[in-house]
């Protein structure tokens, strides 16, 4: 049997992720669109099928859950707020380039920037979607590189955030009184960290993408002939802000003087030393975010360099703004009409014990490519999934983090997420996911074997 030539085999790769590329551009509306389309298909379906779907219900639900998703909607907006200034620290950039300048050709950047960005992905998924873009831009300085290649491999990093720490779905299930925590609302239980992110069926099939997606890149990488270069004439960097020199007023003195951050930075360890001598809870959504601010403060130094730091990030945050609501809407209306239950008696039918977790992984990656949001998503899909896991019998930390998984890895062909990326790194969104595609497939496959194999 004859094998196709190099060029050919290329052609082929090219034709599939345009291919690809193509069908998202002409399916998939802007976000913000995509959730009024949403409502409108929930309340549809509640009319259609659920048990008390009366006008009353509806509007209420949709005007009572676009209120109550507002203390969750703002926690996560801070987490890639804080996230995005934390990376943005003069220590922090510093440190990331001379990790990168270990790398000595681009195979090697790619595999240094995919773990770089999964490590910070995995610790804030606000911090890690930066470094990628941050990194990318720094190897293209350094080599020769397909800048979609590079930033494509950065992005992918990002495959492993909803299964990290700061990982929307479980820090809402580990919160006491949080309004996305479906698991408490439907069994009164928390789910901990320890039973979500930090268990064989989440952290073996991490690993693996860690180990597996360096290779990937490698075969991906481009051919000389066909590289596009980082044009920095027409996407410099950002001038940093620099102290005035000269005299200044007080009030300029303040913003410009150490003293501010200082005095956060001391406040913010008082507080970590008290939460462990006192033993006071610790942990979930707000700990990702007091921790992310304290250190971003610090390490920039002066407190107008971190005020500015925050502007730039909530550039990044109106479409999350916008769409939160309707989420939450999405939820009240789902819940004031009990749609959830007719949907988990379908998973019921489907499933069992075992192969819950699976099938809330395959509808999940599904779901995600018309929600985005991960907070966002389990207001949908949470309110379903738990009460069939109830019902089987199933592990309720496996089905929640199946639903993580698999919009983690949908993300990847999810223009809402590679929008700010490549935004920041200065290159066109398309040929971008014509790369990712194949930390899709990879991912797909890994974590869906991981829920078959190892829950």
């Amino acid at each position: 049997m004859k094998t196709a030539p190099p060029a050919a085999s290329a052609a082929s790769k090219t034709r599939f992720t345009e291919a690809t590329i193509r069908l998202f551009e002409r399916m998939i509306p802007d976000p913000f669109v995509l959730a009024i389309l949403i409502t409108v298909v929930v309340a549809l379906l509640s009319v259609a099928f659920a048990p008390q779907a009366s006008a009353a219900h509806l509007i209420g639900g949709w005007y009572k859950g676009f209120f109550d998703i507002l203390t969750f909607a703002f926690q996560i907006t801070l987490i890639l707020v804080t996230g995005h200034a934390f990376a943005h620290a003069p220590f922090v950039q510093r440190l990331f380039k001379a990790l990168v300048s270990v790398a000595r050709t681009p195979n090697q950047a790619a595999a240094l920037v995919f773990v770089l960005v999964a490590v910070a992905s995995f610790c804030n998924w606000g911090f890690g979607l930066v470094v990628g873009a941050m990194l990318a831009r720094e190897v293209a300085r350094r080599m020769r590189v397909d800048f979609a290649w590079i930033v494509a491999a950065g992005f992918s990093g990002w495959v492993v955030w909803a299964s990290g720490i700061s990982s929307s779905i479980a820090l809402a299930q580990s919160t006491s009184g949080s309004a996305m925590n479906v698991v408490q609302k439907l069994t009164g239980q928390i789910l901990p960290l320890g039973s979500t992110v930090f268990t064989r069926f989440n952290l073996v099939p991490t690993l693996v993408m860690l180990v597996a997606m360096p290779f990937v890149f490698a075969w991906l990488k481009p051919a000389d002939a066909d590289i596009v270069v980082l044009d920095t004439d027409k996407h410099p960097d950002a001038p940093p802000r620099e102290r005035p020199a000269g005299k200044l007023s007080f009030a300029r003195w303040l913003e410009y003087s150490w003293l501010g951050s200082a005095f956060i930075g001391v406040a913010g360890v008082a507080v970590l030393v008290l939460t462990q001598v006192e033993h006071l809870p610790f942990s979930g959504v707000n700990a990702v975010i007091f921790v992310m601010f304290v250190g971003g403060v610090i390490l920039h130094g002066y407190p107008l360099a971190y005020a500015d730091a925050v502007k730039n990030a909530a550039r990044q945050t109106g479409s999350m703004m916008l769409q939160y609501p309707l989420y939450g809407g999405v939820m009240g209306m789902m819940d004031a009409t009990g749609l959830p239950n007719v949907i988990s008696h379908f998973f019921i039918a489907i499933s069992n014990a075992h192969t819950l977790p699976f099938w809330s992984y395959v509808c999940s990656v599904i779901v995600t490519f018309f929600i985005p949001s991960g907070g966002g998503h389990w207001a949908v899909q949470g309110p379903f999934v738990v009460p069939a896991a109830v019902a089987l019998h199933a592990s309720v930390p496996a089905t929640t983090m199946a639903v993580a998984m698999g919009e983690q890895v949908s993300n990847m062909l999810q223009p809402f997420w590679a929008a700010p990326v490549v935004a920041m790194a200065g290159i066109g969104v398309q040929r971008v996911l014509g790369f990712t595609v194949a930390t899709f497939i990879v991912g797909l496959l890994v974590y869906g074997a991981a829920l078959l194999l190892l829950v």
